[in-house]
């Protein structure tokens, strides 16, 4: 039961501070308490790569594919960012996330003007 309130703490604070700059200290003031729960361990990793694919730092689509369902259909269902999208209809864990993905993925390539625009993915992916 504490998993789940930690959990629920979690996923409430990282919502509203996603693009805050205080994001940072408040990822690693968390660290501590969360670090004997494996499952919030996770959670706060993965919400550090949300934060990175919404700012448009650079990010390991290794660790997107990697990352639970969770964190998959949230980002196939909210990014229009064409990048992270190829990822997960090329890759994600399931057919549900795929299909969403590439559709939404269809969707932004519609939108974009012309002209590549793309943002830097470290990944150890290798080129289609």
């Amino acid at each position: 039961m504490a998993s789940s309130a930690v959990c629920e703490y979690l996923d409430r604070r990282a919502a509203e501070l996603l693009t805050d700059p205080v994001y940072p200290a408040w990822r690693l003031e968390m660290t501590g308490p969360v670090g004997v729960d494996d499952f919030s361990t996770r959670r706060l990793n993965e919400w550090t790569l949300l934060r990175a694919m919404t700012l448009n730092e650079p990010w390991d689509a290794e660790n997107l594919l990697a990352s639970s369902n969770w964190l998959q259909l949230r980002t196939a269902e909210e990014f229009s960012a064409v990048t992270v999208l190829e990822v997960l209809a090329e890759s994600g864990r399931t057919r549900r996330i795929r299909n969403i993905a590439e559709s939404r993925m269809s969707a932004a390539q519609r939108s974009m003007p012309a002209g590549p625009v793309r943002s830097e993915i470290r990944s150890t992916r290798s080129p289609r």
